[in-house]
C-alpha cells in the first residue's frame, strides 16, 4: 500500500468516526426514540517482544492503541501486554497467528526459523536504513511482498517502527582484529547472529530482560541490543567497558505489528481506517524518539567512562562477505526469498546511490564541524 493511500485512508476514517459519532447520542425527533447505536465497543489484546520498562520500543504499541482508542472516541480499545505476560518474546508470531490474541508486536527477524525471508521485514546486514526502508515498503514492493509472506500465517503486518541505525554492541574485551572475535559468546539475532556464527562467534539468541545477568556473570561475553537510549536503560555499560559501532547486521531494524486476519476481516471499516492510521504514527513516532533521545544518552554514557570503539576494517569487510555470501545463498535455495532479495537489493542499489551522493557528502563534512 502506497503512502498516500495510508493518508487518504486515515482522513476517510477519521470523518467516518466523526460523523457515526454525532450519529450515535441523536434522538429521533417528538417521538423521543433514541437512534440504534451502529459502532460496536471492540476489545482486543496485543502481545509485544519487549518489556514495559523499554518505554520507546515497547512504548509504540502503546503509541498505537492510545490514537486508535482516540479516533474511535473509546469503541476500540487494544491492551498492550509486555513480553512474557501472555506469550514469550519469541512466541508473538504464533500467538497471532493461532487467534490467541488479535495483535502482536515484534521484529521479525525473530521468525526466520519459520521462513528465512521474514527478514526483509525487519533489516538484514548492510541492508537499507530506516528511510530506504520506508521508502521500500510504502513506495516501493516491499508492502505487498511482505504481506505475501504473512499471508501464510493468517496475518496481516503493518509498518511498527525503526530505531535507525544500531550500535554494534557492548564487548568485555577490545576487538582489535578479526581473529578477536573467535569464540567470543555474543548475544544477536537474526541473519546478523548468522554471519557472527560464520565469523567464529558463538551466538546465542535472549530477551531484553535476560541479556544483562548473562552478561555480568560471563555466560556471554557481548551483547548488541539497540543504541545509547535503550542500552543506558538496561545498564549494560556497568558490566561491560567497550562500545562498538556501528551495528552492520541492523542498519535500519523495523518493528511490525501483526494482525490475525479473522478479527481484521471483523472489524468495521472505520476501525480498520483508525488501525492504519495508528499503525503508521507509531512508524513515524518511534523513530523521531530514538533520535531525540540517544544523543542525550550517548553523551552520558561517555562521561561515565565507556570507551567508544569503532570495528576494525578487516571486521567490516569480513562481516560484508559473509553477510552477501549467506543471502546469495539462501537466494538460490528458496525461490520465494530470491523474489523479495532481488526487489530489496535492486532499491537498495539505487538508494545508496543516491545517499552517498547527497546525504553521505553533506554528512562527512557538516557532522564534524564544531558548531558547538
Amino acid at each position: 500500500m502506497k503512502r498516500r493511500d495510508f493518508v487518504l485512508k486515515a482522513a476517510a476514517g477519521a470523518a467516518a468516526t466523526g460523523l457515526l459519532a454525532g450519529c450515535g447520542n441523536r434522538t429521533a425527533g417528538e417521538g423521543g426514540t433514541a437512534a440504534v447505536q451502529t459502532r460496536p465497543r471492540v476489545t482486543w489484546r496485543l502481545v509485544s517482544s519487549f518489556p514495559r520498562s523499554l518505554d520507546t520500543i515497547f512504548g509504540a504499541a502503546e503509541v498505537l492503541a492510545e490514537r486508535v482508542r482516540a479516533l474511535t472516541e473509546d469503541r476500540f480499545r487494544i491492551r498492550v501486554y509486555p513480553a512474557g505476560e501472555i506469550v514469550p518474546f519469541d512466541q508473538v508470531l504464533e500467538s497471532v497467528q493461532k487467534g490467541t490474541v488479535q495483535m502482536g508486536h515484534a521484529a521479525s527477524y525473530y521468525f526466520i526459523g519459520k521462513n528465512p525471508a521474514l527478514a526483509f521485514d525487519c533489516t538484514v546486514p548492510f541492508g537499507l536504513t530506516a528511510r530506504q526502508y520506508n521508502a521500500w515498503l510504502y513506495h516501493g514492493d516491499g508492502l505487498s511482498l511482505t504481506r505475501a509472506l504473512f499471508a501464510d500465517f493468517n496475518v496481516l503486518n503493518f509498518p511498527g517502527g525503526n530505531t535507525g541505525v544500531q550500535m554494534g554492541g557492548w564487548f568485555r574485551r577490545e576487538i582489535n582484529s578479526l581473529r578477536d572475535l573467535r569464540g567470543l559468546k555474543m548475544r544477536i539475532p537474526g541473519l546478523g547472529g548468522r554471519v557472527m556464527d560464520r565469523l567464529g562467534v558463538t551466538v546465542q539468541v535472549l530477551a531484553g530482560g535476560d541479556i544483562y545477568p548473562a552478561l555480568e556473570r560471563g555466560a556471554i561475553d557481548a551483547t548488541e541490543w539497540v543504541g545509547p537510549y535503550d542500552d543506558e536503560k538496561l545498564g549494560f555499560h556497568e558490566v561491560a567497558r567497550y562500545y562498538y559501532y556501528p551495528g552492520w547486521w541492523e542498519p535500519g531494524p523495523a518493528l511490525t505489528f501483526y494482525v490475525n486476519r479473522q478479527a481484521w476481516e471483523g472489524l468495521p471499516g472505520d476501525y480498520r481506517h483508525a488501525l492504519e492510521a495508528a499503525a503508521a504514527e507509531a512508524n513515524v513516532n518511534m523513530l523521531a524518539s530514538y533520535d531525540a533521545k540517544n544523543p542525550p544518552a550517548l553523551r552520558r554514557l561517555l562521561e561515565q567512562g565507556v570507551q567508544l570503539r569503532r570495528f576494525p576494517d578487516d571486521v567490516m569487510q569480513a562481516a560484508y562477505r559473509e553477510a552477501v555470501d549467506l543471502m546469495e545463498e539462501q537466494a538460490a535455495a528458496d525461490a520465494t526469498y530470491r523474489k523479495v532479495y532481488e526487489s530489496y537489493k535492486a532499491w537498495r542499489a539505487d538508494a545508496y546511490r543516491w545517499f552517498d551522493t547527497a546525504e553521505q557528502a553533506y554528512a562527512a563534512f557538516a557532522f564534524r564541524q564544531p558548531f558547538t
